[in-house]
Order: structure tokens, then C-alpha cells, then sequence
């Protein structure tokens, strides 16, 4: 069934990067063009310059720029020794990057379920789950809202457990004043080009405090050398291009303009979902629990959800579903998956959860279509 809310549907996409290059495109060539003219494109000066702007931004001492945001937890585990035997603590609701970059590890993964409200780690089911295997703790900030990091932090400092941040999907998010990827022993970050701060392919860095491990990550992203053919640990080649630097940089400029428009776009779903009375007998918003939230993705849970996803999509409102099979139920975990009911908020949430557009170019127009089509699909 379609809708129609005015004489011409308005479509909207989850996301259009299209729209977002057209603002940025006369800034972005001539970097580009730049790099092309050096034909430095591994490592070098574009890359320690991104580097430094994004600890920076982050408010740490560091950042190791990577080759994705999978390489960024991958190293980071290398880097802490995790690998056989061992345990790594997260969340079964989150991409497969963070428990995948475990089993290739080799280690163990132990799943923590989370909250109902925020998607993120249940902070007060963590600590019955460290055991003397557990070697790291990856909290998942996910959809860009900090996990409550003050107790995970304390718990870990107690157990001498390092925590690895999975910001992926959070730059520039804070906790209590403080922006995420300093919180704990790493931050590993995505510019994934869905990301709020997205390349133009694979790009990923690793942000930290110690200056000890910025200096093994340097060696680890470089196949384990820190000097030229001269391999002091066994690493992996992740390294961060250049071109990719090069154009993060240009982005990094305008993310806390587009966060806050995403911030803004978000505040009005909530806003016209309580007025319309979709929310909260049909939908629940997501919930502002810390005090920046970001919005990588805006992720309502809602009653008949394929229904809903289906009639938006007739609609021209493109959505996701993020995501529709929580870790511990994954066929490739093989003697680590575990049976349905395990993790019981997370498999409700897999079931509920659709993400609606919130990319920081979305017009009124487009906004207004999103939520008449809801109230439509609820109340006809």
C-alpha cells in the first residue's frame, strides 16, 4: 500500500552520500590531487598529519592510523597478546567485526547481554562474567551513544584487564565530558564510508593515551617492523593510505557540523513521534542517556516491524535493520554459539529494532515523509 502525503512522494534514502561529496567536492579534489602529485600513498607525511588532527579531536595523546576498523580491534588485540585460551568480554548485539576480530585471535568470546533502552553492554551483568581466562573487555558504543564507562573502567583497572573501545560507530560521542576512545586502554574508530566521519573506501585508526602501545601499534600496522625489513613482532599490513588521510582530513572539518545536524534530525523524529502518538504505544525513540549522543544510526524498536519496514519501503523510505542476528547465534562461531534465549534483550531487540534515515542532509520535507508514513502505517 502507498501512501501519499502530498501530490509527489518524497523519497528517502538511508543515506546519500551524493549529496554530502556536492558540499565538500571543491575541498576534496585538490587534496586528492595533492597526494597524486606526491605519489606518497602509504603512510607518510598526509598520514601523520590526519593522525594527530584526530588525536586531537579525540583528546588523546595518540592515534595510529589503520587500514579499517576491523584492523583497528584486530591489531589492538595483537597488541595486548590476546590469542588462544583466552576470554574477551563484549556484547552479542554488534557488526561482526568485534566478535569476529576475537576468533581470528583465536580467543574466546564472552557475551554480556545489553540494556533495553540503549542497545549498549548491561554494565551491572559484567562483572559475574570475568573469569581468570579474561584478558580484554570490548565495550561496543554502539549506534553512537557511549556504553557507561566509569564502572567498566574501574572493573578492569581492578582485574588489570585492558579495555578496548569499539567506537566504530561514535566519534565524537562523550561520557560524562570526556570523548570516547580515551576512556579506556585503546579506542578503535571506522571510517567505513557510512560512517559520520566516512572515507572513499576502508580506513580505520586506533586512538590511546600510553605511549607504549602507540608505539607497538606503529610496528604491529607495519608488519611488526619499526625499522625497514627488520621485524621485531609479528604483524599484518594495516596500514592507512594516504589518499584516504588526505580526504578524512578535509571531512574531519565539517563532522561536528554534521553531528549536530544528525543530532538535530534526530530530536525531531523523537519530537513528532510522541505528537503524533506513534511513540510511545507503537514506537520507542532511542533514548539520550549520556550527553552526546551522536547518531550513527537512529534505531527505533517498533511493534510489527517487517510490516512497517515494508509499507516504508513501498513508500520510498529506505531503512536497515541493525541488526537481525545477535553474535552468539551466528552458524561460524561454531563451539562458541550458543542456543536462542542465551542473551534474551538482545534476540528481542534483533526482532524490533529499524533505523530510519538520519543522515545530517535530510530536508524537512524528507523528515515530515518519514514520520507521516509511520503515523499512516499505526493508525490507519
Amino acid at each position: 500500500m502507498t501512501f501519499r502525503n502530498s501530490e509527489q512522494i518524497v523519497s528517502v534514502p538511508l543515506l546519500d552520500l551524493k549529496a554530502q561529496y556536492q558540499t565538500i567536492r571543491n575541498d576534496i579534489l585538490p587534496v586528492v590531487e595533492q597526494v597524486l602529485d606526491s605519489q606518497y600513498f602509504i603512510l607518510g607525511p598526509e598520514v601523520e598529519k590526519f593522525e594527530h588532527a584526530i588525536a586531537d579531536y579525540c583528546g588523546t595523546r595518540f592515534a595510529i592510523g589503520v587500514s579499517s576498523g576491523t584492523d583497528a580491534l584486530l591489531a589492538s588485540l595483537m597488541a595486548f597478546g590476546i590469542g588462544p585460551g583466552d576470554e574477551v568480554i563484549t556484547t552479542p548485539f554488534t557488526f561482526f567485526a568485534t566478535v569476529g576480530s576475537i576468533l581470528r585471535q583465536g580467543a574466546t568470546p564472552v557475551f554480556v547481554d545489553i540494556e533495553k533502552n540503549t542497545f549498549n553492554m548491561d554494565i551491572s551483568k559484567l562483572a559475574k562474567t570475568i573469569t581468570p581466562k579474561t584478558k580484554a573487555i570490548i565495550p561496543v558504543h554502539l549506534f553512537g551513544q557511549s556504553v557507561d564507562m566509569r564502572p567498566v573502567v574501574d572493573l578492569a583497572k581492578k582485574h588489570a584487564i585492558p579495555v578496548i573501545e569499539d567506537a566504530a560507530q561514535a566519534i565524537g560521542s562523550e561520557y560524562q565530558g570526556t570523548r570516547i576512545g580515551g576512556l579506556g586502554n585503546v579506542g578503535c574508530f571506522s571510517f567505513f564510508p557510512s560512517k559520520n566521519l566516512g572515507g572513499f573506501g576502508d580506513g580505520g585508526v586506533i586512538t590511546t593515551n600510553d605511549p607504549a602501545i602507540a608505539e607497538l601499534l606503529k610496528q604491529i600496522r607495519n608488519q611488526g617492523s619499526a625499522t625497514k625489513y627488520f621485524h621485531d613482532v609479528l604483524g599484518a599490513n594495516f596500514r592507512l593510505d594516504a589518499l584516504q588521510a588526505a580526504i578524512l582530513g578535509v571531512k574531519l572539518k565539517r563532522l561536528d557540523s554534521w553531528t549536530e545536524k544528525r543530532r538535530a534530525n534526530a530530536a525531531y523524529y523523537t519530537k513528532r513521534f510522541f505528537e503524533t502518538g506513534v511513540a510511545p504505544k507503537y514506537v520507542a525513540p532511542p533514548q539520550v542517556v549520556f550527553e552526546r549522543h551522536v547518531f550513527n544510526q537512529y534505531v527505533i524498536r517498533a511493534k510489527n516491524r517487517d510490516s512497517l519496514k515494508n509499507f516504508l519501503q513501498e513508500n520510498r523510505v529506505i531503512t536497515e535493520i541493525y541488526y537481525p542476528k545477535p553474535m552468539h547465534l551466528q552458524e561460524c562461531l561454531g563451539q562458541h554459539r550458543m542456543d536462542f534465549g542465551s542473551f534474551p534483550v538482545s534476540e528481542s531487540a534483533a526482532s524490533e529494532v529499524l533505523a530510519l534515515p538520519i543522515y545530517p542532509e535530510l530536508n524537512l520535507d524528507q523528515k515530515e515523509h518519514v514520520v507521516k508514513c509511520i503515523q499512516e502505517f499505526y493508525q490507519r
